[in-house]
């Protein structure tokens, strides 16, 4: 589990269906708050789909580079409950993809406008909540090759435990 990393540098080899398959049945047995089950996925392997997808923001450019997008699109009637169930399905996709030999990382379109672009590119009703997209594919390197990208490593357990009660 320590060993699954945000990947961001994809080799240009496809995903098979058998393994994109797998990665849905992953998604879809993912627990919902409420088992409400929030959620509508969209395949993407179009390059020009992903080429404008990543042109949203500078940050996620990258994701042009990945042979596979999943992307996740939620009812919209739940935010609080609905984000919390896009963050188990996403860390769940990264987690499969990486128990079946190929990286994944996750994307945010960015504001709210920047979200009803890429809803306009994937032809999402404007009523869903479109926030993210998980980009699949055989991972080339888990260096961050954005501009400015962030350092690495963890906080020691000692200055983000308490135990009984908060302390700092």
């Amino acid at each position: 589990m320590r060993s699954v990393r945000q990947i961001r540098q994809y080799s240009p080899e496809q995903v098979p269906d058998a393994v994109v398959k797998q990665l849905l049945r992953v998604a879809q047995w993912t627990g919902s708050s409420r088992n409400t089950q929030p959620w509508h996925f969209i395949v993407v392997t179009d390059k020009e789909q992903l080429r404008s997808i990543s042109q949203l923001r500078a940050p996620i450019n990258w994701l042009a580079a990945a042979p596979l997008g999943i992307a996740i699109v939620l009812d919209g009637e739940r935010d609080v409950s609905e984000a919390y169930d896009e963050g188990r399905v996403s860390e769940r996709i990264l987690i499969a993809a990486h128990d079946l030999g190929y990286g994944a990382g996750v994307a945010w379109y960015g504001d709210d406008t920047q979200e009803a672009d890429a809803k306009r590119i994937l032809g999402i009703p404007a009523e869903r909540t479109a926030r993210s997209i998980v980009m699949i594919g055989r991972p080339v390197s888990a260096k961050d090759p954005r501009p400015n990208p962030r350092r690495g490593g963890r906080k020691p357990l000692s200055e983000i435990v308490s135990y009984e009660r908060y302390s700092k």
